[in-house]
């Protein structure tokens, strides 16, 4: 239901942009966001973005990390510059959607399959 691509690795300071699209019947997508895992630690989330384009950020990431979509295309990005090796980690997109079944509006949380960011140093 969420396919993201754009991860890889990448050089300290250098940049990457992530994608994550929807598929599916949608009647409509709300939140949406992006979250990672490091090795050996919980998941934690990045950045958040409203239907209306509201974003939030972890601290770490503000003024490198660009959360966006595209409401036409069902998908969010994640713009990520100056990158650090602590930005190592599975990065997985996460949406709620909402879906007509059997006549009724249904919103469920949905995650994608992640995908590996590596920084090195």
């Amino acid at each position: 239901q969420l396919v993201e691509s754009g991860g890889g690795l990448v050089q300290a300071g250098g940049s990457l942009r992530l994608s994550c699209a929807a598929s599916g019947s949608i009647f409509r997508i709300n939140d949406m966001g992006w979250y990672r895992q490091a090795p050996g630690k919980q998941r934690e989330l990045v950045a958040t973005i409203t239907r209306t384009a509201s974003t939030n950020y972890v601290d770490s990431v503000k003024g490198r990390f660009t959360i966006s979509r595209d409401n036409g295309k069902s998908t969010v990005y994640l713009q990520m510059n100056s990158l650090k090796p602590d930005d190592t980690a599975v990065y997985y997109c996460n949406a709620d959607i909402t879906r007509i079944s059997g006549g009724y509006a249904v919103t469920n949380d949905y995650w994608g399959q992640g995908t590996q960011v590596t920084v090195s140093s």
